[in-house]
């Protein structure tokens, strides 16, 4: 095998000795993927198709002593280094040109403790299969609306879902974690160790190390009654008129999101989804708004298994196509911002676009903002165009429409941002997606990895 060549953290290139990544390679339990060996081609593809990126080398991890491994070897050449969980970042940031790809994807495991309701999952692991696990004894904890997302990026930004209402964001629910910091060191973090490592890493990204395990907290939850009413685009207005009173009103049991889309008949459609996870027999009389609303195009209201529920907008996500998003907190739906969502809905070019509406309040906006690096505690929404298309022919449109839409909606939304949702937007953007924290920040971020070794994320800069 012939030597290869790298990128180096400051993006100048190198060759790495084939020696050096044979000798890498015999100290793992899990595989080394270079250009052309089987399984790169797949190995480098992320959720979005527009991301192209060749990585010098793919290391899919089989453990921690892989990880730590990984990190020590790349540290040692200055090698750039990307980490991939599930993989669902918008911005790509999962993979890179000529560096090394930290791919935890193979570490799925996961242990239930049903008397302590209590989690320990691997990073490895999608929405999906963390709630099939913990359904299993009924328990579970907020994480996500989309099951194909990976738990370890959402918690690490936050983590807003179904049961954020009543349960908080998933970082609210993380007890401890397993962190690999940039010096190669296997940290405990939790309220009791390492207290400021775990306050990062509770809405601070991938910045301060690779988590190798995630502890939760679990909750009962069986199941939910899911209520959702399609109408036709001409009741917009109408239609998110009641949408902001109900969400206003609803408790702390009920969750909502809002959408604007196209249904599988190729009609322009807005609808209003609500999850209510309480005692059943009082969860009719919360959702009862929904059902007595107009004349919708489809509804329903019915009891499902919290799993279903999880899955139920998977197939509206499928990994490959054209991503482009732009996203911002909301926290006043007028009527001036519904006319703007009304206008642009019926224009978007693609039918495979959505714009969206979720919900956050009740015990998710209720911890003060500098109690976790997560720091947009509000009653409000979190708003995102999600523009997806197939034909690369395509992209200068729908990314021109998504702009447009974004810079007619500067009046109405927060400066804000939900880092999950974040493309490649510029250090102002991610300075806002960390809010009234990011100095601190910035000043863990010295203190846990002063190189910025850890840097293809929504990247917080060391002061150094």
């Amino acid at each position: 095998m012939a030597d290869i060549r790298a990128t180096n953290i400051t993006g100048g290139e190198f060759v790495l000795k084939n020696a050096k990544v044979e000798a890498f390679r015999s100290g793992l339990r899990g595989e080394v993927l270079l250009p052309g060996d089987d399984g790169y081609q797949a190995g480098r593809k992320v959720f979005n198709g527009m991301i192209d990126k060749r990585p010098a080398m793919i290391v899919r991890c089989a453990g921690t002593v892989d990880v730590v491994h990984a990190v020590d070897f790349a540290r040692t050449h200055n090698l750039l280094i990307a980490v991939r969980g599930g993989g669902h970042s918008v911005g790509g940031k999962a993979v890179c040109d000529g560096g090394m790809l930290i791919d935890l994807s193979p570490m799925k495991g996961i242990h239930v403790d049903p008397k302590r309701r209590t989690a320990r999952a691997q990073p490895g692991l999608l929405l999906g299969d963390f709630d099939r696990e913990t359904q299993g004894f009924g328990l579970a904890t907020p994480l996500g609306v989309v099951s194909l997302t990976g738990i370890a990026g959402l918690t690490l930004g936050g983590g807003l879902g179904w049961l954020s209402g009543k349960y908080g964001l998933s970082c609210d629910n993380l007890l401890s974690a397993e962190v690999v910091t940039a010096d190669g060191r296997l940290l405990t973090a939790s309220p009791a160790e390492n207290e400021e490592l775990f306050w990062c890493l509770r809405g601070g990204g991938g910045n301060f190390g690779i988590v190798t395990s995630f502890e939760y907290q679990l909750h009962p939850v069986g199941p939910v009654l899911f209520g959702v009413g399609v109408y036709d685009l001409s009741k917009a207005k109408e239609v998110l008129r009641l949408y902001r009173q109900f969400a206003q009103e609803c408790p702390d049991e009920v969750s909502t999101v809002a959408k604007l889309g196209t249904d599988p008949d190729g009609r322009r459609i807005v609808a209003i989804a609500a999850c209510y996870s309480g005692p059943l027999d009082e969860g009719e009389k919360s959702l009862l708004p929904i059902r007595k609303f107009g004349s919708p195009i489809a509804g329903e209201i019915q009891v499902q298994s919290y799993v279903e529920l999880q899955s139920r907008a998977d197939g509206s996500f499928p990994p490959g196509y054209l991503h482009y998003w732009k996203a911002s907190f909301l926290r006043a739906l007028s009527d001036d911002a519904i006319g703007v969502l009304e206008e642009y809905a019926a224009t978007k070019p693609s039918p495979l676009t959505g714009i969206g509406l979720q919900q956050m309040h009740g015990s998710a906006s209720r911890v003060a903002p500098a109690d976790t690096s997560f720091a947009h505690r509000f009653e409000q929404w979190d708003w995102l165009i999600l523009s997806q298309w197939t034909d690369a022919g395509d992209s200068e449109e729908n990314i021109s429409w998504t702009r447009e839409f974004s810079e007619k909606m500067r009046p109405f939304v927060e400066e804000g941002v939900y880092v999950n949702n974040l493309g490649d937007e510029g250090d102002e953007r991610v300075r806002a997606a960390y809010g009234q924290n990011y100095e601190r920040l910035m000043a863990l971020k010295n203190k846990y990895d002063p190189t910025n070794f850890f840097c293809l994320n929504q990247n917080i800069k060391p002061p150094a």
